[in-house]
């Protein structure tokens, strides 16, 4: 039985295995239509979400399973106070496999420790989010037909941003990628990021202020929202929420291949006048989410499509 935790958990090769199924998924979606009948997926979901979890319930249902689950911490009995190893255990019983999502980091990786079934990480504090990874992963091998050699700028809460930590450590075992970190000084990317992942795999990067100056150079830009709910003070938050706008002015400056990604909610950070440009790809990773999370699933439980 295997679990994932990290997007590190599979080597460059599966992830190439796994995206190449996702593709075939996208293309051929009927040989896959029923083939986790008779399986559940549980949706443990901690911590409220939209697009993780009625992504996982689609690429369940898409390929003939069923789900169930909690969409918040209220509606379970951790608000009971039961332990995330005791919901697990029963949970086991119920289903076949699980995405939990936990504002708390490790709570995923201590439920796989019990777990009678796969555990997905799907997003823990301010961690990691490694399903987002597989689906940006794929988006971006899709869009720009490789994974090597690009230039790419991580923009706004990189901090707090789990999407963004998690797309580093999946980036860096790629040939010339180098990155561009833009991000006002109070949300820089943490220590550990900077020396354990980038530096210690000595990959090229700089971390910069402005947009506009980043933006002529990049192959792909990664916008993230201000996280609100990982603010200690509203004061904090209010000062930083507005700090980055991509508009149409902004994207003028940009290459006329360079895509757009973001991990979703976008609250005010990427102008609306901006999905009409060919170049906005963020709905599209979001559909691109659901073939990798179908990818997942086959994957973890074992299952070929006949």
């Amino acid at each position: 039985m295997r679990h994932l935790m990290s997007p590190l958990d599979f080597s460059v090769d599966e992830l190439e295995q796994l995206m190449n199924l996702a593709n075939d998924i996208e293309h051929h979606p009927k040989k896959y239509a029923h083939a986790c009948d008779g399986k559940i997926l549980a949706t443990l979901f901690y911590e409220p979400s939209t697009r993780t979890r009625l992504s996982f319930e689609s690429a369940m249902i898409r390929l003939g399973g069923k789900c169930l689950g909690f969409a918040s911490a209220d509606n379970s009995s951790a608000a009971k106070g039961e332990s995330v190893s005791d919901t697990i255990r029963i949970v086991s019983c119920y289903a076949d496999i699980c995405a939990m999502r936990h504002p708390k980091e490790g709570a995923p990786l201590v439920a796989s420790l019990v777990s009678q079934i796969p555990v997905i990480n799907a997003g823990d504090g301010g961690h990691q989010h490694p399903t987002q990874t597989l689906t940006d992963l794929l988006t971006i091998r899709s869009m720009k037909g490789r994974l090597n050699n690009l230039t790419i700028g991580l923009c706004g809460d990189l901090k707090f941003g789990r999407t963004v930590h998690s797309l580093i450590s999946a980036l860096v075992r790629y040939e010339g990628v180098r990155f561009v970190l833009i991000s006002p000084d109070e949300l820089r990317v943490p220590d550990y990021i900077r020396n354990d992942v980038l530096k210690a795999n000595h990959v090229e990067f700089e971390e910069v202020t402005r947009l506009e100056d980043a933006l002529p150079s990049l192959d792909l830009l990664y916008m993230t929202r201000v996280q609100k709910e990982r603010f200690f003070n509203e004061e904090d938050y209010v000062r930083m929420k507005d700090f980055y706008i991509l508009d149409k002015a902004k994207m003028d400056l940009a290459n006329p291949d360079m895509l757009v990604l973001h991990p979703l909610p976008r609250v005010n950070e990427i102008a609306v006048e901006v999905d009409k440009d060919p170049r906005a790809a963020y709905f599209k990773q979001a559909q691109y989410g659901v073939y990798a999370r179908m990818a997942l699933i086959l994957t973890l439980l074992g299952i070929e499509a006949e």
